[in-house]
């Protein structure tokens, strides 16, 4: 059951993927027959994302009340919807209706996937279920790329609502295989708690935690969103070199969470986190570097690597850190926080840009990475005594290896008494 399970889990990540990147393929086509504005489509994407924001702090009560299988599959259902609504869509407030279910579909399966796979599956399973996002995210532009040459946006958008529809019933018939826990028997019992935000936050390590996700999806949203602006504004790149290259960067993500599944093998996560911000800090290093265009593209790609790993395994340590009672509450926090900072933090750097220079694009993503650094570590030095339990704490020597291979999720032993 377990085998067969996994995946189902495979495959409702790659259909979380794919309507994520459709409205950016789609919109050259479809404002003018809306009748709406170039820059509109940020209206649509700002209503998506807090209705994700929304659902994402809500997925703890619902997977309470229905469990994961049910909540996933009524997620996707009601993604199917949403994106059979946009190809019908004729005016664009009716886009902005519809992008309300899409949002409340979106937050709450990604909350409940990733609670299950952070307590069910190892860490491999965690970067490789991340990849699958990216197959879907990069699939789904090449879906409306082909409805676009052969017929309209409207065909592309229920094409991809047909598969969320194909994956829905899959998902109802597999609702038996989640009764059975991939680790069922191996692990301790736990009965999971249900607590309010205002009292979560009172946990030791969660307003660190939540900040330090906020500014990973800075990095992450910034670098993505702004980097064929920056080729083209700054590097003076032509605007097709300039989307393949930007392009890059998803592809160093999509790699790096396929090759991090096997690294985990070896590393823990945290181990896996900070050379992941190793990495990325050389990656923006190289794109900041006044040597021609010729290290932006390899600087892309490795920033890209660089954020592949912190996610995933930040998210698949969510239990250890916070408690296994605690980790469906924690997920939909964090996935809330997540959204928040992509929400706001990319379009705040197109303010600055456009008012000040796209030149500040590296120097801002180094700013995002250094505090993202910042409240990993602050998250982690506040997190061991989050059971309650009266903790000692044995210091080590911050040395180059305890600071890359130390098994802690700090830079010290914890000893529960």
């Amino acid at each position: 059951m377990v085998s067969l399970l996994l995946p189902v889990i495979y495959l409702a990540f790659i259909s979380l993927g794919l309507p994520d990147a459709l409205l950016g393929a789609a919109w050259p086509s479809m404002y003018p027959q809306l009748g709406a504005g170039v820059s509109w489509a940020g209206g649509v994407s700002m209503i998506i994302s807090v209705g994700t924001i929304v659902s994402s702090l809500a997925s703890d009560w619902l997977n309470n009340k229905l469990g994961t299988g049910r909540v996933t599959a009524l997620s996707v259902a009601t993604t199917a919807v949403a994106l059979f609504g946009f190809s019908t869509c004729t005016q664009f407030w009716q886009l902005c209706l519809w992008a309300i279910p899409y949002g409340l579909g979106a937050g709450s399966v990604d909350a409940a996937l990733n609670n299950y796979v952070a307590l069910h599956y190892e860490s491999r399973h965690m970067s490789w279920l991340h990849c699958m996002w990216g197959i879907g995210a990069a699939g789904g532009p090449v879906i409306m790329g082909w409805a676009l040459a052969g017929s309209t946006w409207q065909n592309g958008y229920r094409i991809v609502s047909v598969l969320q529809f194909v994956l829905t019933a899959l998902l109802l018939f597999s609702l038996p295989l989640w009764q059975t826990p991939a680790d069922a028997g191996a692990g301790e019992e736990f009965t999971p708690e249900h607590r309010t935000i205002p009292e979560l936050l009172k946990v030791p390590g969660v307003p660190e935690v939540m900040l330090c996700f906020a500014f990973y999806s800075g990095v992450e949203g910034i670098a993505g969103m702004w980097a064929a602006s920056y080729c083209t504004l700054t590097r003076g790149l032509d605007a097709m070199t300039a989307a393949s290259w930007a392009s890059l960067f998803y592809v160093g993500i999509t790699v790096g969470r396929f090759f991090s599944g096997f690294l985990t093998m070896k590393f823990n996560d945290q181990q896996m986190i900070r050379m992941g911000q190793l990495l990325n800090a050389v990656g923006i290093v190289l794109i900041l570097l006044p040597f021609g265009n010729a290290l932006l593209p390899v600087g892309l790609v490795v920033a890209g690597l660089g954020c592949a790993p912190i996610y995933p395994s930040i998210i698949h340590e969510t239990p250890s850190n916070f408690g296994k009672n605690l980790s469906m509450s924690m997920t939909g926090l964090q996935m809330a926080a997540a959204y928040t900072g992509s929400t706001l933090l990319s379009p705040l750097f197109g303010v600055l840009a456009q008012n000040i220079t796209m030149k500040l694009y590296p120097f801002v993503l180094l700013l995002m990475l250094v505090l993202m650094t910042f409240f990993f570590r602050a998250a982690a030095q506040k997190d061991g005594c989050k059971t309650g339990r009266k903790c000692l704490k044995l210091s080590l020597p911050l040395t180059r290896e305890t600071f890359l291979f130390s098994r802690p999720s700090s830079y010290f032993l914890r000893y529960p008494v």
